[in-house]
């Protein structure tokens, strides 16, 4: 029954805070990604299924999308500097303020206004305001 609940929430709610986001002048990108994500997971995975689901929606509704070889090759021609970590990086890491150059990601990859970095020899998109890894380039 909880199970239930919750699925109906996620339903709910996923739509709406998209919704919310496309009011505020946003584009939608990651916020209607992600909520698609989660209705997707809730459905197919639960409570459990709505997170997985939320944040790799996030990822394929605003981030660079089909564009990652091309994105990948323009930051080697670039050639960004690598910089060293030393915890493991991945989506969700928030990354340190000083020491670590970030880059504007060209609006021709993504309508988002992230930056990238080159971290432990991966490419990942970070969230300007705080840091936060949101995509890792492989």
């Amino acid at each position: 029954m909880l199970k239930t609940i919750l699925i109906v929430g996620a339903l709910v709610a996923a739509p709406a805070a998209a919704f919310a986001q496309n009011q505020s002048g946003a584009t939608g990108g990651a916020a209607s990604g992600a909520a698609t994500g989660a209705v997707g997971g809730a459905i197919v995975g639960g409570p459990v299924g709505a997170v997985v689901g939320g944040v790799g929606g996030a990822v394929v509704g605003g981030i660079i999308g089909g564009s990652q070889p091309e994105f990948r090759n323009y930051v080697v021609e670039q050639r960004v500097p690598s910089y060293t970590y030393e915890e493991p990086v991945a989506v969700g890491t928030v990354l340190p303020q000083r020491g670590v150059t970030y880059r504007e990601v060209p609006r021709q990859y993504s309508q988002q206004p992230y930056r990238y970095t080159v971290v432990n020899g991966r490419t990942v998109i970070v969230e300007p305001e705080t840091r936060r890894v949101i995509q890792i380039i492989e």
